[in-house]
C-alpha cells in the first residue's frame, strides 16, 4: 500500500477506485476464509483493512478542510 504521504497527493478519482477494488478483495478474502479454504497470507485482510481505513481519514481530511 501507498504511504500515506502518497495517498494525500493521489486525485479523488484514484482514491475511490482504489477503495473500491481494496472493498472487492477485502470481500473475496473473506469469503475465501467462510468456505474454509487455506489461507495464504494470515496477515492480509487486516493489511487491507488498515488501507481501507487510511484512505477512508484522507478522504475525511478532504472534506473537513473543504468545509473551512
Amino acid at each position: 500500500m501507498k504511504a500515506v504521504k502518497q495517498l494525500r497527493e493521489s486525485k479523488k478519482g484514484e482514491l475511490d477506485k482504489k477503495l473500491s477494488e481494496l472493498r472487492l478483495e477485502l470481500l473475496k478474502e473473506h469469503g475465501n476464509v467462510k468456505m474454509g479454504r487455506p489461507v495464504k497470507n494470515p496477515g492480509k485482510i487486516k493489511q487491507i483493512r488498515r488501507s481501507i481505513a487510511r484512505i477512508l481519514t484522507v478522504k475525511q481530511e478532504r472534506k473537513k478542510e473543504g468545509m473551512k
